[in-house]
């Protein structure tokens, strides 16, 4: 049985930390000091070797502290192994119209992956959570602002080439949320096994962020 996402634990940190291949031996480690620093929405991408084991692993080690869901699901039988592995969220790269329907249909929250305004109603339309805008890097948060004048209602969760430096502008032009890999999680520091310099900057963004967040309250 999966347990819920939570929504309030999203909202108090609207990242959701992307990881894939990482070695199974620093799960455990890494997940622990990306909770620490705050955080609470990670994903793996279900095209990395052994990720619904990983999955389901991290939920009985994190379930309940951590939102742990699945990326890159892109057919209904992604989406059986992951939920199978007891992911809470689902995340497509893409429109995949039948993924995004049984979520929603199953009650699953799923972060839909799209570009364009057609595509991103589309997905929002079938029923996302939220919609991933990807690749958001390629326009930035101008391109966020002016998709969501005709269609504010659409929850936007810009993903690529976001990092702590530009992450505020996203925030700022409308996104409800971001999705981050290597910026948020440096690859370098979690194969070296440098838990302090990752701890650090993990927390320094957290900190960035709860400053942004005051001063837009």
């Amino acid at each position: 049985m999966n347990s819920s996402f939570s929504w309030e634990a999203f909202d108090r940190m609207p990242v959701v930390g992307i990881l894939r291949n990482v070695p199974p031996r620093h799960m455990q480690k890494l997940f622990t000091v990306y909770y620490d620093a705050g955080f609470t929405t990670i994903e793996v991408t279900m095209n990395s070797a052994g990720a619904a084991e990983t999955i389901s692993t991290l939920g009985k080690m994190f379930g309940g502290r951590l939102n742990i869901g699945a990326g890159t699901v892109c057919t209904m039988q992604d989406l059986d192994d992951a939920l199978s592995a007891g992911a809470q969220f689902i995340v497509t790269p893409v429109v995949a119209e039948a993924v995004i329907k049984a979520c929603a249909e199953r009650g699953v929250p799923v972060f839909a992956g799209a570009f364009t305004p057609t595509e991103i109603y589309r997905a929002w339309e079938l029923g996302a959570s939220m919609v991933k805008v990807f690749p958001a890097g390629q326009f930035g948060p101008a391109y966020i602002k002016e998709v969501l004048a005709p269609l504010n209602p659409i929850k936007l969760l810009p993903t690529g080439g976001i990092s702590q430096e530009n992450f505020t502008d996203f925030l700022e032009a409308g996104a409800k949320g971001l999705g981050m890999g290597s910026h948020l999680i440096p690859k370098a520091l979690v194969e070296n096994e440098q838990w302090e310099q990752l701890e650090s900057h993990l927390s320094g963004f957290a900190e960035k962020y709860r400053h942004f967040k005051q001063q837009m309250n």
